[in-house]
């Protein structure tokens, strides 16, 4: 039974991440974004999450220093009404720094994930290109139709890359990556990842690479090509993008599928007499990812939550009314 929210218990919060040392990782993740993780490298940061590989903590509020899992299994009204919500948080959020190439790789849907990986959730994404270096780029799907044969051969003799569709990315580009898609993340970017709550990746090529230890990474062929979409693909577009402009801030819809809604704000009082009014409905929870820029976030008269590049924000659903103010760049998350 879902409980209705009481102002007291209503309120944003802060996420502290969790990270990840994978071998691709660079530096950015703490000198640009001031993650302050005692790791090297830092690819990845899970800043909204409740996979149990990887927890966001509560750092601010009533819930500070509990994990956002626990906060969420105590209080599931803060999810919202959403049907999508029966299995617990849908979505995980993530800063992902490639200081080189991440391995050639495809995600599971939800019915292989399920009869496959112990009921796991499958792997739909949208990456935001947060930064890039200057002809950065992704594969992303097959430039001609393949067969399962031939992916199979040209994974073992190394050929794959000259059969990937490779995309020149530059900041402020979204990509979305359907379950079944083969992509890959190039060097020299960095990108905002919002996916369903899951952590199967079936790795196919991995350029050759060994861990610390001299070890090959673990490949997962088998599976990777059971769920591989094998036909060539159109480059992608970048969605149409329309500002909706009112006193004080600019949103535009980036990306909308069934696991997500992902818009992005554009914050600047500067210049006005009135902050920007800031509510949750019943439907759905949101999350504030900052992505440039700084501002506040205030709740009532007495309360309010600095906000600065790089941070994430949980508003709960049916949240008390709250204003922000600043100059800045954000992602809205919601389902």
């Amino acid at each position: 039974m879902i409980r209705k929210n009481t102002d007291w218990t209503a309120r944003p919060f802060l996420l502290r991440p969790a990270g990840k040392d994978y071998l691709w990782g660079g530096t950015r993740l703490n000198d640009d974004l001031r993650k302050n993780i005692p790791m090297q490298p830092l690819a990845e940061t899970w800043e909204c999450s409740t996979h149990p590989d990887g927890l966001s903590q509560v750092a601010s509020g009533i819930h500070a220093g509990r994990t956002l899992r626990e906060v969420l299994d105590e209080h599931p009204e803060y999810l919202g009404t959403h049907p999508v919500y029966r299995e617990g948080l849908p979505v995980l959020i993530k800063f992902i720094d490639a200081k080189e190439d991440l391995s050639v790789q495809v995600h599971p849907d939800d019915d292989y994930a399920a009869e496959n990986e112990n009921g796991s959730l499958g792997k739909t994404e949208m990456w935001y290109v947060v930064d890039a270096e200057e002809g950065a780029q992704i594969a992303y799907g097959f430039s001609r139709d393949m067969t399962r044969e031939a992916l199979r051969e040209s994974l073992q003799d190394g050929s794959i890359e000259r059969y990937l569709q490779k995309v020149k990315v530059q900041k402020d580009d979204v990509y979305f990556i359907q379950a079944g898609t083969v992509h890959g993340l190039g060097t020299g970017i960095l990108v905002a990842e919002i996916q369903e709550c899951s952590n199967i990746t079936y790795r196919m090529y991995d350029h050759g690479r060994t861990d610390k230890n001299g070890r090959p990474r673990e490949l997962h062929i088998e599976k990777a090509l059971d769920v591989a979409d094998l036909s060539a693909r159109d480059k992608p577009r970048q969605p149409m993008r329309v500002l909706r402009y009112s006193p004080g801030s600019a949103r535009e819809l980036l990306c909308r599928c069934r696991y997500f809604q992902v818009e992005r704000m554009l914050l600047n009082t500067e210049h006005c007499r009135e902050m920007v009014g800031f509510q949750t409905g019943e439907n759905s929870f949101q999350v504030l990812l900052c992505l440039r820029g700084c501002g506040s976030l205030f709740i009532g008269e007495a309360e309010h939550i600095n906000f600065f590049k790089g941070d994430c924000i949980f508003v709960p659903a049916m949240s008390v009314h709250m204003k922000l103010h600043g100059s800045a760049q954000m992602l809205v998350v919601s389902c």
